[in-house]
Parts: C-alpha cells; structure tokens; sequence
C-alpha cells in the first residue's frame, strides 16, 4: 500500500513540473560545459559549477569542440557603508555581489557578456564583532550561491 502512495506522488510531483532545488534542466548545447574563472576558488566558481553538475552538465577541465564555455568575466564581491551612528561608526552595510557571464558553443556566441548582481543589507555592531563578521561571510556564500542559482536558470534558457 505504501509503495503505492510513493509511486503516485511521484508521479503527480513529475506531472506538475516539480523538480528539486538548484536543479534546472540545461539545453543539450550544454550538456558538456568547461567554466572558465577569473578567480577559481570564489564563492561564485565553485557555486556555479556544483549547480550546473546538479543539473546534469557534464563538467569538462578544458576547453574543446565538445564541451561549451561558460566564460566568467567578471567576479567582483563589494561592501558599502549605509549608515553611521552619531560616532561615526558604520550600522549598515550593503554587501553586492557581481558576475558576468558569456557563453560560447559549437563556435557562436551563445550569450553575449551579460551583467548579474545581487544584493543583501546587514546590520554592524561593533560589539559583536567576531559574529558580524562571521555573518559577513555567511551571507557572501549565500550571495555566491544565490547568483549561481540565477545564472544557471538563464543558461537553462539558451537555444
């Protein structure tokens, strides 16, 4: 009885187009994908390539005629102060995270250079200083991953 309940909730979970998490379903164009870093151990790097292998890229060491080239121009983290208390002692910081990608497969350009970013606001207290920068890191990898996330639904759109 069990294993049937399980089977037909399978099926209607497949039936309304539910798929887990960071999972995107990549254009066959990109089934073997070389990713080409400006840094190769950032947040974005290593985020983006754990995405595209769970969507089922193929991840190759170098660039062929075989395998797409997802080319990281730009990988930039940037932290600005948004306010400062009356000692002059910053409260709130904007951290941005920014990538841009270009894609190139079967020798044409699948996706021209193409900007992403975004963007989280945290609260400072100078008193706590260890956790606020514990958080600092925190919320970049969550940042880091966020964007690999956006990124590879975008690629999941190419033709």
């Amino acid at each position: 009885m069990h294993k049937w309940f399980a089977l037909a909730t399978l099926a209607l979970l497949g039936a309304c187009g539910f798929q887990l998490q960071g999972r995107q379903v990549l254009p066959a164009l990109l089934a073997n994908v070389h990713v080409e870093p400006v840094d190769r151990q950032s947040e974005f790097t290593r985020a983006l390539r754990a995405s595209l292998s769970a969507s089922g890229a193929k991840l190759a060491a170098e660039a062929g005629e075989q395998a797409a080239d997802v080319r990281i121009v730009r990988d930039d983290f940037a932290e600005r102060v948004l306010s400062v208390d009356a000692r002059n002692i910053p409260t709130d910081y904007e951290l941005t995270y920014t990538v841009e990608i270009q894609v190139r497969a079967q020798q044409r350009e699948l996706l021209p250079a193409e900007k992403f970013e975004l963007s989280r606001i945290y609260s400072f207290d100078e008193r706590k200083l260890l956790a606020k920068e514990r958080e600092k890191e925190i919320l970049r990898e969550a940042l880091a991953r966020d964007l690999a996330s956006v990124v590879t639904r975008r690629l999941s759109t190419l033709q």
